[in-house]
C-alpha cells in the first residue's frame, strides 16, 4: 500500500471524527468490490472489523481486524489482548469462546498487519474459567 502524507493526514482526520467505540457500517456504504463473504463491518476510530461467514458448523464467525492509522506502507501493528476482547465484546460475541490461530510454517500468510479471531460455536474444552 502506498500512500502519500497528504492521504495520511486526511485519514487521521477523517478517523478522529469516529467514536472510540465500533459501530456497524450499512451495507451500502460497503466498497462495491467487498468480498461476498463479508457478513458486517464494524469501525471505530482506532479500529476496522470485518466479519466474515462460519468457515464450519464449530466456528460462528471469523472476526478479521485491524487498526485504521497508517505506520509506513502498512497498517499500524500493536493490537493488545485487551483490545482484542474489548472488541470481541463490541461486535456481539462477549459470552463466546474465541481464538488466534498461530499456523504451522507452511501455512504462513502475512501480507498486512491484522488479526484474525475465530469465534467459537461452544465453550472450548482447555480454556481457563473464572470460578466466581
Amino acid at each position: 500500500m502506498n500512500t502519500t502524507r497528504a492521504q495520511r493526514r486526511q485519514l487521521e482526520r477523517n478517523n478522529a471524527k469516529l467514536p472510540d467505540r465500533l459501530q456497524e457500517i450499512p451495507r451500502d456504504q460497503w466498497p462495491a468490490n467487498a468480498p461476498p463473504t463479508i457478513m458486517r463491518v464494524f469501525r471505530s476510530r482506532d479500529f476496522l472489523v470485518q466479519e466474515y461467514e462460519p468457515p464450519s458448523a464449530h466456528v460462528i464467525a471469523r472476526l478479521s481486524i485491524c487498526r485504521t492509522s497508517i505506520s509506513g506502507n502498512r497498517w499500524k501493528d500493536g493490537i493488545t489482548w485487551d483490545e482484542l476482547q474489548r472488541i470481541k465484546n463490541e461486535v456481539g460475541y462477549g459470552d463466546a469462546d474465541a481464538v488466534e490461530i498461530y499456523p504451522a510454517d507452511d501455512d504462513v500468510v502475512n501480507v498486512a498487519n491484522m488479526r484474525h479471531l475465530w469465534v467459537l460455536a461452544s465453550r472450548i474444552p482447555f480454556a481457563w474459567r473464572n470460578r466466581k
